[in-house]
């Protein structure tokens, strides 16, 4: 907890770091424009150096960080804490069909275990636990992942990418917390972040409860979902 002291965002933690049951937290960082990565998909240097301190801190105070296998095949992450002090949580990748690549840098044998979570059961590599759950169109139930999770011991659970899985688990009424941090750059045109279910009226938009936090060029927007979301799907990939 020292690079939270450090920072002096003891409240922007103190929700994932001080909880007793399942907490689950989705991140994105975007441009202000609402973009996650350029058409190509590179997206390593939208946020500052704050910005990757407090993500890494977040995967300090996690149990268990999720992503889906696009972000994986995309981006290639290691999903460790080397910018801050802490432990590296176990690596959870949503692959319903068995995309993940053999070389992927979350498969490395560095210690931190992976689970990989299939929609059926199929061969993993040996140092990769395959979890099979429900799914539908080739998308894992996302109340079944924090369930399963949740059982393992696996409470305080990161969603951290990318924005279709993030969206999953909002639209699905999953998330107890989302943090958004946005920076202050235009990239024109790439891939966008939270994309909903269409919505006719704004009396139908999301008005969580919302801090906002400066971290370095970066705001971070951290919402308040457990007494404002109701479930609108379940399904992530």
């Amino acid at each position: 907890m020292d690079d939270v002291a450090e920072m002096g965002l003891h409240s922007l933690y103190a929700p994932i770091s001080q909880a007793r049951g399942s907490f689950v937290l989705g991140q994105l960082g975007q441009s202000l424009d609402g973009r996650i990565a350029t058409p190509t998909g590179h997206s390593r240097t939208i946020g500052g150096p704050e910005a990757i301190a407090h993500l890494h801190q977040l995967r300090a105070l996690a149990d268990a960080v999720v992503v889906g296998v696009g972000t994986v095949t995309t981006d290639d992450p290691q999903l460790t804490t080397r910018h801050v002090h802490g432990p590296s949580p176990v690596r959870v990748i949503i692959d319903p069909n068995g995309r993940l690549p053999h070389d992927a840098c979350v498969l490395h044998d560095d210690g931190i275990p992976c689970i990989a979570v299939q929609g059926h059961p199929m061969a993993r590599p040996p140092r990769i636990e395959g979890l099979t759950l429900p799914s539908s169109n080739g998308r894992i139930d996302v109340h079944a992942l924090v369930k399963a999770l949740t059982e393992r011991g696996l409470k305080r659970i990161l969603i951290e990418g990318g924005a279709h899985t993030v969206s999953a688990f909002l639209a699905a009424g999953a998330l107890n917390r989302l943090h958004i941090c946005v920076s202050p750059v235009i990239i024109g045109s790439g891939q966008t972040g939270i994309c909903l279910p269409q919505i006719a009226r704004m009396e139908q938009a999301m008005r969580p409860p919302c801090m906002t936090h400066r971290l370095g060029d970066d705001v971070l927007f951290d919402f308040d979902l457990d007494e404002t979301l109701s479930p609108t799907g379940a399904e992530a990939q």
